[in-house]
């Protein structure tokens, strides 16, 4: 048996592991015979979590996932329509900008109101948008909504430079970057000690969640975890991004980051060091952003080097939280053959859904099709609801420090 020692912990960090695992190991039976089919034969559901995360999902699950017509039929009409014309709902927030350990910033966006709307217990909802995305997109607030429509407290984690976060220090963040979601963490923790904390990412947000749980793996303070659209293997995504048609996402991605380097570009004059500030400045791809400033921001001798070693489908074997990762079959940027499938069997904290259309933040099906919210939200919010019903007992909260769990 593992042990897990808790004595040199804070409290709060300790009751919060405690919850998590009194949830996780407490129904885990590894001889439980298969279970019935819950899902359609459209889905394909695999992980060693199953046998206690689908079950409250199978309402959603047991209906054919139907892409709607004449959108979903095509991974790229599917991916464009959802980037260009899905709506963008209209939500007030508030922006808090905290100060990292590194003297950088970030931007958190919270719902305004919810500070005095709802009661301190009330579980937090962390978002993790894409690659230089923020509070600003189309899938972030319809995620905002359905989460507050539930009586959860949101908040948008803003990446450095992304959704307008200032940028304090000549350093941005990566694909295995874990400093600032930690503090995020940590911060909105301290917050609100007494609400259990969960997180959903997108794309490379996502990616970013399943490294952090990885790492922390036993001391992870997140109550459950959503990865959407994740790319999982870099290298296999990188290959695939310069193919075809996806090279116009690889334009369209640099573009972006280009523009975000732009507004922040006198913090890098004069750096030095191995950094090749006029390639990242007029990068025609995302690689070339990275060979001039990201790789060696964060200390990596090539590109493929930090696409090897920032991949989270190597950290899925070392995730202790319940994780529900969600995937598009004909996803052109998070390829299909990149999802670590084998380390989700095996890990009995993990489910995967692969739907055999999506396209990449797509998923126009579903109620909402085809401006409304993705086919994923009342997904992601069943999932995070049951682990929040399991994070109590007869009705009382786990906030006992306990120093010693064995699981």
């Amino acid at each position: 048996m593992a042990r897990l020692a808790f004595a040199s912990s804070p409290p709060l960090a300790s009751a919060r592991t405690l919850r998590r695992h009194f949830s996780i190991f407490a129904t885990v039976n590894p001889k439980t015979s298969e279970m019935p089919r819950l899902h359609h034969a459209s889905l394909e559901v695999i992980g060693g979590g199953t046998d206690r995360f689908l079950p409250p999902l199978k309402d959603s699950l047991s209906k054919p996932y139907d892409a709607f017509p004449l959108i979903g039929f095509n991974r790229h009409v599917e991916t464009i329509y959802a980037a260009f014309y899905r709506s963008v709902p209209s939500v007030r927030l508030r922006r808090e900008c905290l100060r990292t350990k590194d003297n950088g910033s970030v931007a958190l966006d919270w719902v305004a109101g919810d500070e005095n709307s709802l009661p301190p217990e009330s579980p937090i909802l962390i978002l993790l948008p894409g690659l230089t995305g923020g509070s600003q997109d189309s899938y972030v607030r319809h995620m905002l909504l359905r989460a507050r429509s539930k009586k959860w407290r949101c908040v948008v984690f803003n990446s450095r430079g992304c959704g307008d976060s200032p940028v304090t220090t000549p350093q941005f963040y990566s694909a295995s970057f874990l400093g600032d979601i930690s503090e995020v963490i940590a911060h909105v923790g301290a917050r609100f000690p007494r609400a259990n904390l969960y997180a959903a990412g997108w794309s490379l947000g996502g990616n970013i969640l399943v490294n952090y749980l990885g790492q922390e793996s036993h001391n992870c303070t997140l109550s459950a975890a959503v990865s959407l659209c994740n790319p999982f293997d870099l290298v296999i995504a990188d290959e695939d991004f310069h193919k075809g048609f996806n090279n116009v996402y690889d334009k369209a991605l640099s573009r972006s980051l280009r523009r975000i380097f732009s507004k922040h570009s006198l913090l890098f004059e004069d750096i030095g060091g191995g950094f090749n500030i006029p390639m990242a400045a007029n990068a025609d791809t995302v690689r070339d952003f990275d060979e001039g400033l990201t790789r060696v921001s964060f200390g990596f001798k090539t590109v493929d080097e930090y696409y090897s070693k920032s991949s989270s489908s190597k950290a899925i074997k070392h995730v202790r939280t319940p994780l529900l990762c969600i995937q598009a079959a004909n996803d052109p940027i998070a390829p299909d053959r990149g999802i670590p499938r084998e380390d989700i069997k095996a890990n009995p904290n993990c489910m995967l859904i692969v739907t055999p259309r999506g396209g990449h933040l797509g998923w126009v099906a579903g109620e909402g099709a085809p401006n409304g919210a993705p086919w994923t939200d009342p997904v992601v919010m069943e999932f995070l609801q049951h682990v929040e019903s399991c994070e109590t007992i007869n009705g009382e909260r786990l906030l006992e420090d306990v120093h010693q769990i064995q699981v």
